[in-house]
């Protein structure tokens, strides 16, 4: 029987990424957005791949609307075998420079559309004790930088959330599992059409990773969701680690380079009204695509996570790289 998925955020970037990823398994996907012009598009992407697709219009921090397309989700395509939240926005400027309102949309966005789609989910789920659950977290969950504050705070949130409804179902002895993906800097629309007052135009920190680098990561997941979080790509595991052990300097260094490298050199901004409050993609030929504006800088693949995928070469590298530190001890010893 094929999988039954459910995607948020699928119209564009990461989640449209693993909806072409999903179609190619054969799955049933339901595509949840606000941009219609998008999910038309992903979803003859996923027809085409040999995928069915159904579009759902759904604005994610709307539980109503989460819990509806649930509904017709299963009453479509039966039992949910994997929900993916992965649905955001975001505004960037300096916290004094967001408004009350923005603030708050982006983290019913971020933050509580995540909420909503694991209610959604875990309310089918858990009763049929299967069925996993994907959250498309951030580096910047656990790392925060400046000029993000709205989103950076949602993702943490997303972590603690998750934590402690993963510990409640192994308290209950349940099999339904939910595990988090924690992206690095990715190559996606969202620079080109979020909320922004900066005065150049926005885009993520270098190093930059495609969306199907991410996708590979995020399908694993679903299939191996016991795991607690995987992470993608180097530079988010070089991040977590220098977060841990010397965040203070990381403070200082986040300070003095976090506001040029979050903005090429391009003198056009991106001003406008974003799609904070209204989808960017909605109108017949606003489709977005998968890929935001740089292609040319960001990488198609990850050492680092087809190793965190594959965990015996994870071992085997371990172990080889132990061993080489040994030889390189006993050695400087023995000419010492």
């Amino acid at each position: 029987m094929p999988q039954t998925v459910v995607i948020t955020g699928a119209s564009a970037g990461v989640g449209r990424a693993t909806a072409r990823l999903f179609a190619r398994r054969g799955a049933n996907i339901a595509l949840l957005a606000r941009g219609r012009a998008g999910l038309d598009a992903t979803a003859a992407e996923v027809e085409e791949a040999g995928g069915r697709a159904l579009v759902l219009p759904t604005d994610a921090a709307h539980h109503e609307e989460v819990e509806k397309a649930a509904e017709l989700t299963e009453a479509e395509f039966g039992p949910i075998d994997v929900w993916i939240n992965v649905a955001f926005t975001s505004v960037f400027a300096p916290f004094t420079e967001i408004g009350p309102e923005e603030f708050q949309r982006v983290t019913d966005v971020a933050y509580l559309g995540f909420v909503n789609g694991t209610r959604a989910a875990l309310d089918r789920m858990v009763p049929r004790d299967r069925g996993a659950v994907v959250q498309v977290g951030s580096a910047l969950g656990e790392r925060s930088i400046p000029l993000q504050s709205a989103y950076c705070g949602a993702k943490h949130a997303v972590n603690g959330f998750t934590s402690s409804v993963r510990t409640e179902l192994l308290h209950t002895g349940s099999h339904v599992r939910i595990t988090v993906v924690q992206l690095p800097a990715v190559n996606t629309p969202q620079f080109s059409w979020v909320l922004s007052r900066l005065p150049k135009h926005p885009q993520p920190v270098p190093p930059i990773y495609q969306p199907e680098v991410v996708a590979r990561t995020i399908a694993y997941a679903a299939d191996h969701p016991g795991r607690k979080q995987y992470y993608v790509g180097a530079s988010t595991v070089a991040t977590l680690w220098a977060n841990r052990f010397v965040p203070a300097l990381l403070d200082r260094y986040l300070a003095r380079t976090g506001y040029s490298s979050q903005q090429t050199d391009s003198p056009e901004p991106v001003h406008g009204p974003g799609n904070l409050w209204k989808p960017l993609d909605d109108r017949p030929g606003d489709d977005h695509g998968a890929h935001g504006a740089f292609d040319e800088s960001a990488t198609p693949r990850s050492v680092q996570a087809a190793l965190a995928r594959h965990p015996a070469l994870t071992a085997g590298a371990g172990a080889l790289a132990a061993a080489a530190v040994l030889r390189w001890s006993s050695a400087r010893r023995a000419g010492g």
